[in-house]
């Protein structure tokens, strides 16, 4: 990926994607009646929408393109933080969720280290390491919480 105003248009849907999966996450953990975890998941989904703005900000005197769906450059097609919730239900455990954010934490930040790595624009690098930065962040943060709720035997 070599144009900042095509790197941002997938920053901002990765971004976008991550908020909504966390904010699903917080309201699975609301009802499940976790409220520690919620909170945990709120706040993460608040960090997504923040990077969300940055994301707009950056684009801001620059004409994002409208991608059609098969027109991004996903690693497997789509939205690496854009996780399923088809194991979202009333049995879902707090370590369930914690990996479930985990493992799209990882795939977001794997998306914007590769670009990183193999862009030939310095603007898109630089973005897409800072972006790279913030998730190995949200990796870090998820791993101490995974530790403080082992899965259970």
């Amino acid at each position: 990926m070599h144009d900042a105003a095509l790197f941002l248009a997938h920053a901002c849907v990765l971004e976008e994607d991550a908020a909504n999966r966390f904010s699903d996450l917080t309201e699975a953990m609301k009802t499940y009646g976790n409220q520690e975890v919620a909170a945990f998941f709120g706040q993460m989904a608040k960090f997504s929408r923040l990077h969300l703005a940055d994301a707009r900000a950056r684009a801001g005197f620059r004409t994002l393109p409208e991608l059609k769906p098969e027109e991004f450059q996903w690693p497997d097609g789509e939205s690496p933080e854009s996780a399923s919730m088809e194991g979202s239900h009333y049995l879902m455990t707090v370590e369930y969720a914690l990996e479930l954010a985990l493992d799209s934490e990882k795939r977001g930040q794997a998306f914007y280290a590769e670009v990183a790595k193999t862009t030939t624009d310095s603007e898109v690098r630089m973005m897409a390491e800072e972006f790279a930065a913030e998730e190995a962040e949200h990796v870090a943060q998820l791993e101490v919480w995974i530790a403080r709720h082992p899965k259970h035997a």
